[in-house]
């Protein structure tokens, strides 16, 4: 009985796993079908309003490539993996225009994007959805992009920025 238990176990963790190495991006648009309007706290529409939706733009415009040519960088900036890691999911040419979108911080959505999946939050997180326990934990995300190493860094508030972005869903 006990080897059985821990053969299911074993097993369960092993598929957990396994579905969560296999997850896909799937894009802002899939998302965004489900995360807009006021019932959702307009979620996307804060997105969509936000730097983090140009931010794959901001890499293609001159003084992008000033940067560039400064860093020394051989290729252009909105080809550059020094640039796109921040300004954009590379893992999906068909994304990458999307810039910083849902699935930089949220994690590959593909295992968790069906709506029995979403409506369980224990569910969604077992799938892939990142869950951010605290403010700290969001500002730690934040600032895996927002530090020293970006060429165009400005002091990072995380407080008045995450004002600008939070996007929590409405209680009731």
């Amino acid at each position: 009985m006990q080897k059985t238990m821990i053969f299911l176990l074993v097993s369960l963790f092993l598929i957990s796993f396994s579905m969560l190495a296999e997850n896909k991006y799937v894009g802002v648009k899939m998302c965004g079908m489900c995360h807009k309007g006021e019932k959702k706290g307009a979620q996307f529409e804060t997105w969509q309003k936000s730097k983090h939706a140009e931010a794959y733009k901001t890499l293609t415009g001159v003084k992008a490539a000033e940067i560039a040519k400064a860093k020394g960088l051989k290729t252009a900036a909105n080809e550059s993996p020094e640039c796109l890691e921040c300004h954009a999911i590379t893992s999906d040419a068909k994304l990458t225009a999307d810039g910083v979108q849902c699935e930089m911080c949220h994690s590959a959505g593909s295992a968790y994007k069906t709506l029995p999946i979403m409506k369980d939050k224990a569910k969604a997180i077992a799938a892939g959805l990142t869950d951010f326990s605290g403010k700290g934990a969001i500002e730690k995300k934040c600032r895996t992009c927002h530090n020293e190493k970006s060429p165009s860094y400005k002091p990072f508030k995380f407080e008045e920025m995450w004002a600008k972005i939070k996007h929590p869903i409405p209680r009731g």
